[in-house]
């Protein structure tokens, strides 16, 4: 059996999308003919976790770990917020209890002049992330390693993309053919302009973008949107060496194997799963549903909605504003099996992207196991995204823009009332398994 190191800074029992590509991924590699030696820290920032996913990790995995240093420990210090990380624990329901770690990235609005100055030293002072100072010993740790337990290929998977930078070092180093793996953009992801860069970062961002993209002997994306910046970034127009490659994420049939939709209340239930950001807030949704409540009692009686994850202040506050406080069942985050039960229970799933330019070119994980679910979709986000077309070409659900209403209210009508079709196309939506994705993805191996 060949064996690939996959340089990941997110493993179980940590929780999140971050998670679920590479540990689905190395699942199934195994039946290809390949072994996954899994390189990940021992200590990682983790705002959640989730033992469940433990059982998802292959017999055949070489898992090696080693302690990593993060700038966020300091901030946390200085802001209070010391003994999150140690603070962080599962309540029975598997759902995270106690304070949680406070990470500056997500306070690009905040005013304070300490959140400020931590926005610029991580801007500035930890690039490319603030996981970069593990790049240097990870690099030294492996290339000892590598003399002793040879591998055939190496995978990094970023964001964060100093993990990219831990496997640029080691082939220049072993000459060992490399695969960089983007689940997410770098320069081009959507907070990215939201940072306060000097010029001077900016361009070293750009130079180790670029030099990722140059020296990896494969380069992976999950969208074919993504291939197209990555190739504009290299003023390349077309994929002439065979270099870029589309694998998207997916969802793993197990995961659905003997799972049984949930038990929701009777009646019409929309179902969000996973992250509920307020960057992808559907205003017009809230507005139509409290519409659809004031204009039918038998609606108002019969809508439920119901949320699992990390949901927003603001989402909240703009379902209260709306006057649907009372239809919402906020459950937080439960493990990964009982959010996919929610998902097969639903009449309806949300997934709004983010309200930014980016998100046209952006499938989220969270699409492919509501496809796995056979629940019509509500997408929210711009027509002509990449998105639009998938749902399009697997027949799963209708995308909204930021600003119809009209449409919308004609859609969930037809839906709530029975008179709209659902058939979705089995046969392209079974292409996107995590089995099928992970034989795709050693032919790029090869």
């Amino acid at each position: 059996m060949k064996r690939v190191l996959i340089i990941t800074y997110y493993w179980p029992p940590t929780a999140g999308s971050g998670v679920q590509r590479w540990l689905k991924m190395s699942k199934y590699l195994p039946q290809y003919g390949w072994q996954p030696v899994i390189y990940t820290p021992s200590n990682p920032e983790a705002g959640m976790t989730d033992e469940s996913l433990l059982k998802d990790i292959c017999p055949e995995a070489e898992i090696i770990k080693r302690p990593i240093m993060e700038p966020y420990a300091i901030f946390n210090a200085l802001t209070g917020s010391k003994g999150a990380k140690k603070n962080r624990q599962k309540d029975g329901s598997g759902k995270q209890a106690g304070s949680r770690a406070v990470n500056p990235i997500n306070a690009v609005g905040h005013k304070s002049p300490l959140m400020r100055l931590s926005l610029w030293l991580r801007a500035n002072v930890f690039v490319p992330d603030p996981r970069c100072l593990w790049i240097r010993p990870s690099v030294r740790f492996l290339k000892k390693y590598l003399r002793e337990h040879p591998v055939d290929a190496i995978v990094s998977t970023g964001p964060p993309h100093s993990m990219h930078l831990i496997a640029r070092n080691l082939h220049r180093s072993t000459g060992i053919p490399w695969t960089a793996d983007f689940r997410d953009p770098w320069t081009r992801i959507f907070y990215f302009k939201h940072l306060p860069l000097t010029r001077r970062s900016r361009k070293k961002y750009a130079a180790m973008e670029l030099s990722v993209l140059h020296e990896a002997d494969r380069v992976v994306a999950v969208t074919d949107n993504m291939v197209r910046d990555f190739l504009e970034e290299l003023g390349a127009h077309e994929n002439s060496c065979g270099k870029f490659h589309v694998i998207e994420n997916g969802y793993d049939e197990d995961d659905f194997a003997g799972i049984t939709a949930a038990e929701l209340p009777e009646g019409f239930n929309l179902v969000h799963t996973g992250l509920f950001s307020a960057e992808g807030n559907p205003r017009k949704l809230w507005k139509v549903l409290s519409e659809l409540c004031r204009e039918n009692p038998d609606f108002d009686r019969n809508l439920h909605l119901t949320f699992a994850g990390k949901t927003d202040p603001e989402i909240l506050a703009a379902i209260k504003e709306a006057g649907l406080e009372t239809h919402l069942t906020d459950l937080g985050y439960v493990p990964h099996h009982e959010a996919n039960s929610l998902q097969k229970a639903a009449d309806l799933l949300l997934l709004p992207l983010r309200e930014e330019p980016e998100a046209a070119g952006i499938l989220t994980g969270k699409y492919f196991e509501y496809l796995a679910a056979g629940r019509p979709i509500a997408a929210f986000g711009p027509h002509g995204s990449v998105l639009e077309h998938s749902l399009a070409a697997t027949r799963t659900g209708e995308i909204f823009d930021w600003d119809e209403e009209t449409p919308l209210k004609a859609w969930i009508t037809a839906l709530y009332t029975r008179t709209a079709t659902f058939d979705p196309d089995t046969a392209a939506i079974s292409a996107y398994t995590r089995r099928c994705l992970a034989g795709r993805y050693t032919e790029i191996l090869r």
